[in-house]
């Protein structure tokens, strides 16, 4: 091969050489960021805010003190108007006049703060039960509720007998009473305290409701007052809805603030399952749904 073939090939081989690309390389990926670590917390409870309320707030003392100290303006009005009566026709078997004066008041949440149970739930993320409830009452440790036992005393000093209607259950009676009297409040006997399951002969009891144990007070006493954080420690309700609890206070809406005082609890009763149709029930979830759907929502 002549130099001048040669040198002709060697450029064209390198010529071809410069005309191939190299093989591509994929760019390098970067790698995502890992994920933030969720801090570690108390789990949500739907009843956090209502107890946290109750014990702390300044607020829920002020009402409850402010309910009490208008119970006492009107006491000695009540007292010594003949006729003055706090029961429902339907629940007073015989007349008042004459009769020696009473209040009944409800306890739970009423007379005694049950909050420091309720903070146990939220804490240890349970629900009520019997086996927890029991454990707290025989603990015999739930403080009067802000104003409760001065209005007790300046009642039973005016020689007015309180009865306190309860629904916790009749094995629980003598914890409660011992409750009651550790912290002050004025029981001579007790046969002031009617708790669930007592009988009144007569009177067709219907469930947890009251109405025959307000009964039996009235038919020895005139009851001046009447003190409770649900409607149905003043009235009995015949159908547990929104529109049935209504209709139940309805015809007695000027005898609040006068002969009926209500304390407020936004951590339970019977306002919650009128929103679910009383179906304890259903599953979490879907309570919690009812109780959405529940609320009015600003447009």
């Amino acid at each position: 091969m002549t130099p001048l073939r040669t040198l002709s090939l060697s450029a064209l081989v390198l010529a071809l050489a410069a005309c191939q690309t190299a093989p591509s390389r994929a760019p390098a990926e970067t790698p995502a960021p890992e994920p933030a670590p969720v801090a570690a917390g108390p789990a949500a409870n739907d009843n956090m805010n209502a107890v946290a309320w109750v014990q702390t707030a300044e607020e829920y003392s002020l009402l409850t003190v402010q309910t009490f100290l208008a119970a006492s303006k009107e006491l000695d009005r009540a007292i010594n108007t003949p006729g003055w009566d706090a029961l429902v026709p339907s629940e007073r078997a015989n007349p008042p006049d004459g009769l020696p004066p009473a209040v009944i008041v409800d306890i739970d949440e009423t007379v005694l703060d049950n909050s420091p149970y309720q903070a146990r739930l939220v804490r240890d993320g349970g629900s009520y039960n019997e086996v927890t409830w029991d454990a707290w009452v025989r603990e015999e440790e739930a403080r009067p509720v802000p104003g409760a036992l001065e209005f007790a005393k300046a009642a039973a000093e005016r020689g007015v007998t309180l009865f306190y209607v309860s629904n916790r259950a009749a094995h629980l009676n003598d914890a409660t009473v011992a409750n009651l009297k550790a912290v002050g409040f004025p029981i001579q006997s007790d046969d002031q305290f009617l708790g669930l399951g007592f009988f009144v002969e007569g009177c067709e009891q219907h469930g947890s409701e009251k109405g025959c144990r307000r009964q039996h007070v009235g038919r020895t006493h005139r009851v001046l007052m009447q003190f409770g954080d649900q409607i149905g420690d003043m009235v009995s309700i015949d159908a547990n809805t929104p529109a049935g609890r209504k209709r139940a206070l309805q015809p007695y809406l000027a005898w609040f603030g006068e002969r009926w005082f209500v304390l407020p609890n936004p951590t339970y009763g019977s306002w919650e399952p009128a929103l679910f149709n009383n179906a304890w029930e259903l599953p979490e979830a879907e309570r919690r749904q009812r109780k959405l759907d529940a609320l009015h929502y600003a447009e």
